[in-house]
């Protein structure tokens, strides 16, 4: 008597195998034709051709960019550093000193979320209490919140405290607005750890600060810097949160709110506009590309946790 195998998968599991890998070979042979290759260079092309105008336009003479685009640069190249000297250093309102405000703004109000929220992540992933998952999926949900719901609250407070159109109320800001979503990915990160790791240091006698220092900050080290890039460039970028707690003093506000009031005030000089523009995205780039590695590796960090 012959006994069938009707174990599942058994015969289904590799033309089931067979057909993934068909799939899969078409999929990566569309996406790296001829064809694709071309519209993803268009594609590059097209979002970066107004970056590099704006770059042409910011070197180029007053008289050059009010009266030709910046495609005549090619049949008439003529550069000058004037106009970062003036916007940079010239007038009455030089755009040094707000580019170092955006420095002391963007720098603290991303150390502070990090380390508030590394620390909460711990507490979330490895510890227990009560009402902890609770408590998580609350703090996951005030990402769904808009920020604009909480300025003139957070404003009133900060009047109240005698704390207005200072640093404080900008790092306060950013970091309550970010925090949800720091805790988020750094939790998701620190659960990826295997839980084998974290029982033996326990069982070496390791406690809670030693754990944390020693095995949790290093092996989430990508996380952390995906999520410091993320914070950065939002920061960096951010006009509303400026406008409201940091807009009323020029010893406070930074860059962002400086270049809308070239855009204002001054929409006839492009060539300081444009210069100035350049001057506020520069340094965003150069973070982004540097750290551009540990991005992508830290916003998945817990996505495939089974």
């Amino acid at each position: 008597m012959t006994v069938l195998d009707k174990t599942p998968g058994s015969a289904a599991g590799p033309d089931l195998a067979t057909a993934a890998t068909t799939r899969s070979a078409a999929a990566k042979s569309g996406l790296t034709s001829r064809w694709a290759s071309i519209a993803a260079l268009v594609i590059a092309v097209l979002w970066t051709l107004p970056t590099f105008g704006l770059f042409l336009s910011s070197f180029r003479p007053q008289r050059e960019v009010q009266r030709t685009g910046w495609w005549t640069f090619f049949t008439n190249p003529t550069l000058t550093l004037e106009n970062y000297d003036e916007v940079l250093f010239g007038g009455n309102q030089p755009l040094i000193g707000y580019f170092v405000n955006s420095l002391l703004i963007t720098i603290p109000a991303v150390l502070i979320p990090i380390v508030l929220a590394t620390l909460a992540a711990y507490g979330f992933a490895w510890t227990r209490f009560p009402y902890r998952d609770t408590l998580f999926v609350a703090i996951f949900a005030l990402q769904i919140v808009p920020l604009q719901v909480a300025l003139l609250p957070l404003l009133e407070i900060f009047v109240g405290a005698g704390l207005n159109n200072t640093f404080w109320t900008v790092w306060i800001a950013h970091s309550t607005f970010a925090l949800p979503l720091a805790i988020f990915l750094l939790h998701n990160a620190m659960r990826e750890i295997p839980a084998e790791l974290i029982e033996a240091a326990r069982v070496d006698g390791a406690g809670h600060v030693r754990i944390f220092t020693t095995i949790m900050l290093p092996l989430i080290r990508p996380a952390i810097a995906a999520y410091a890039v993320f914070q950065f460039l939002w920061v960096w970028n951010d006009l509303l949160v400026a406008l409201v707690f940091a807009g009323g003093t020029a010893d406070v506000a930074p860059l962002t709110v400086r270049v809308a009031e070239l855009v204002g005030t001054r929409n006839s000089q492009w060539h300081l506009l444009s210069a100035g523009a350049f001057v506020s995205i520069i340094v965003p780039l150069v973070v982004f590309f540097s750290l551009q590695r540990y991005f992508v590796r830290g916003l998945l960090a817990g996505s495939v946790k089974g």
